[in-house]
């Protein structure tokens, strides 16, 4: 656990030292840092995710896990606590996470796999729906 503990600190430092972007396996891609409250410890948690605009100060994230069997900490995270923060760039901002609901989740989880076959590679892991997270910037 703490090597992946590690890495994550590593991409977050890259991120914030280079204005939202970092290199190895997410050099080129878009990354946010989402910033939950622990469901269980109330404590901050930060997790480097990749992310899909959608618009109008919305973008999608998703609990693929590298295709493990169960959903990551973030998700239970946000399922308890939906309020949340993100950096994207170098800008951060308050942000409410919600669940999509199954067409949603359809359409936009097809994108992603489309943009990044790797997410399609995740899905074949596991035999969970991947749940899709939209994040709708606080006005």
């Amino acid at each position: 656990m703490s090597d992946f503990n590690d890495w994550n600190r590593q991409v977050i430092a890259d991120f914030r030292a280079n204005g939202g972007k970092v290199g190895g396996m997410f050099e080129g891609a878009t990354l946010l840092l989402l910033h939950t409250t622990g469901a269980k410890s109330g404590q901050e948690r930060i997790a480097p995710l990749m992310y899909q605009d959608l618009g109008n100060g919305r973008m999608a994230v998703f609990a693929s896990k590298g295709g493990a069997p169960t959903n990551p900490d973030w998700y239970h995270n946000i399922k308890a606590n939906p309020t949340v923060r993100i950096e994207v760039g170098s800008e951060t901002v308050d942000a409410t996470a919600t669940i999509a609901g199954e067409e949603d989740r359809q359409r936009i989880w097809a994108k992603q796999k489309q943009d990044y076959p790797q997410f399609a590679e995740y899905e074949t892991k596991t035999k969970r729906p991947i749940p899709v997270v939209i994040l709708s910037r606080a006005s």
